[in-house]
Formats: C-alpha cells, structure tokens, sequence
C-alpha cells in the first residue's frame, strides 16, 4: 500500500492521516469540556496504554525495515564481489572462451546496476532480471565448453565454482529487494498512531492545555513513520540502497584484463 506511492505522497498521507486525527481529537475534546471530571481517569489510562502499544510497534517496525534495508545493502556488496571474482577468474579461461565471457560481463554489470536503480516490481526491474538470466545461461554454456575441454584442469573447475555464486547471488539480492514490512503492519501501526494521537488530543483539549505538545507529537510520529516507510523502499524513496560496489566493479571492466590469455 505505502509502499506504491512516491515519497511526496507518502508525507501527504501520513501528514494527512495524523493531523487530521490530531485536529478531531482536539475538535472533541473541546466540545467535552463540561464532562472533564467524569472522564479525566478513563481516558487518561486508554492514552497512556495506547500510546506505549504504538511506541512498542513502532520500534519493532523500525527494526524490520531498518534490518530489511541492511540486507539490501549486504547483497549489493556481495552480488558485486561475485561478479568481480567470477570476471577475474574468466580471465584463466583457454581462448575462445575466455574473450567470449569477458565480453558479456560488462552488460552484466550493467544490468545489475539497473536493477538497483528500478523500482521493485516495475518493468525495468523485469527487464534487468530477464537481461541478467539471460547472460547467466550465456556465460554458463561457456563454461561448460570451458570444462569439456579441460576437464582435469582446476581453472575452469574454479570459474564454474565462482559463476555459480555470481547466479546464486542474483536470486538472493531480488529475494532481498522484494522482502519488505508487510502492509498489513505498516497500516496497524498508522492506524494505532492516529487513534493515539487522537484521544491524547481530546484528553489535553478537555482541559484547555497542551496542544502544541500534542501537535508536536504528531509531527514526531510522521516523521518516524516516514523515516521507517522511506527505508523499505530502495529504488523510490530519500534513502536508497548505494550502487557504488557494483558501479565500481563495472569500472574495473573498462580496463585491460589483468591475467593474460593461458597459453
């Protein structure tokens, strides 16, 4: 649900949602006024209990996504030291396949940093998934002629050893790009946040104080919630997953190869 909108959009709606609890609730308190006495106790425990409830949410919810967003960050610097590895080792290969293979790693690269920089889900993101699968199987048919023709040497055996965990990386990295807080929670916890905000408004309203600590109480929310929301979006929000690992290994590739052609 959040997670489609862009990052002006989710601060509109949260802003929206909050403030506007925060302005009914101090809209009825104040028209409660005159039965102050009577409900001083009750709403002040349903407040307090509230509030701790959405405090405890918040921070498990901070956590997932602050946890979701460093596993993101993780697999970028781990697809980036496969690909490196893998284009370094292709670089032991027996002619033809070693110019065959180092060929295709630049575009490799290229993908999967344009995975990085499209949004989870969209047509880009396909598209950079589709490009990279089909790399994979180009680059493992090569392998595999790599091994047909060397079989007992070890240079193939350790490039077909290292291309495999460049292709095992790219399923754990989507897996982590798509791997975020369920909606279900996000939506519990702006729901719990405004029901909150909202009877600690009527509560200070009804005694006529309070209401710039209540209206900054709701700005403190918002922005937690924000902050919490923008980070389990890597591609679309202000804190996204960094590239450079992948964008410098691509770089390595503009290079002449390192290890000569094996006579």
């Amino acid at each position: 649900m959040f997670f489609t909108l862009n990052s002006w959009q989710l601060a509109f709606v949260l802003v929206g949602i909050l403030f506007g609890a925060t302005v009914i609730g101090l809209l009825a308190g104040r028209s409660l006024a005159h039965h102050a006495e009577t409900l001083r106790e009750p709403f002040g425990v349903v407040q307090a209990a509230l509030l701790t409830l959405v405090g405890l949410l918040l921070a498990f919810t901070l956590a997932m996504a602050v946890t979701r967003y460093e596993n993101r960050r993780a697999a970028v610097v781990d697809d980036s030291n496969a690909i490196g590895t893998a284009y370094l080792r292709a670089q032991t290969l027996h002619e033809p396949m070693r110019s065959a293979s180092l060929r295709l790693y630049p575009a490799y690269a290229d993908a999967s940093i344009a995975l990085s920089r499209s949004v989870p889900g969209s047509a880009d993101a396909k598209r950079a998934i589709a490009r990279e699968s089909q790399i994979q199987r180009q680059l493992w048919h090569l392998a595999g002629q790599s091994i047909d023709r060397q079989p007992i040497q070890s240079a193939p055996r350790l490039y077909v050893d290292s291309l495999n965990t460049m292709i095992d990386m790219q399923t754990t990295r989507v897996a982590a790009i798509n791997n975020r807080v369920p909606s279900a929670i996000s939506l519990v916890v702006v729901i719990g946040a405004a029901v909150a905000l909202a009877l600690m408004a009527v509560y200070l309203a009804m005694f006529s104080r309070g209401v710039v600590t209540v209206l900054l109480a709701a700005a403190l929310l918002t922005l937690l919630l924000f902050v919490t929301f923008d980070l389990d979006r890597p591609a679309r929000g202000f804190i996204t997953v960094p590239d450079k690992p992948l964008v410098a290994v691509r770089a390595g590739m503009e290079l002449p190869p390192a290890a000569d052609a094996p006579r």
